[in-house]
């Protein structure tokens, strides 16, 4: 996927689990409830995204504007 946004000039970046985890809860080991939960708290949603993937990309999209323009690997 990564290799097919990039060569259609779309710009990619990757974090590893343990960087979402820590841009949403602070520490990179946490349940994907906890980060779900978060996810809401951080949003200021009603309830939990659901599926559990959304409450996921919503946490990477997090991530993402947080972090440092270094950090983002750009293809």
């Amino acid at each position: 996927m990564l290799v097919a946004a990039s060569s259609a000039g779309v710009a990619c970046a990757e974090y590893a689990p343990s960087s979402v985890e820590a841009a949403v809860c602070g520490y990179g080991t946490r349940e994907k409830q906890q980060v779900a939960k978060m996810v809401k708290a951080i949003l200021g949603l009603e309830e939990i995204p659901t599926p559990n993937h959304a409450a996921d990309a919503l946490a990477v999209a997090i991530c993402h504007a947080l972090a440092p323009p270094l950090m983002q690997v750009v293809a």
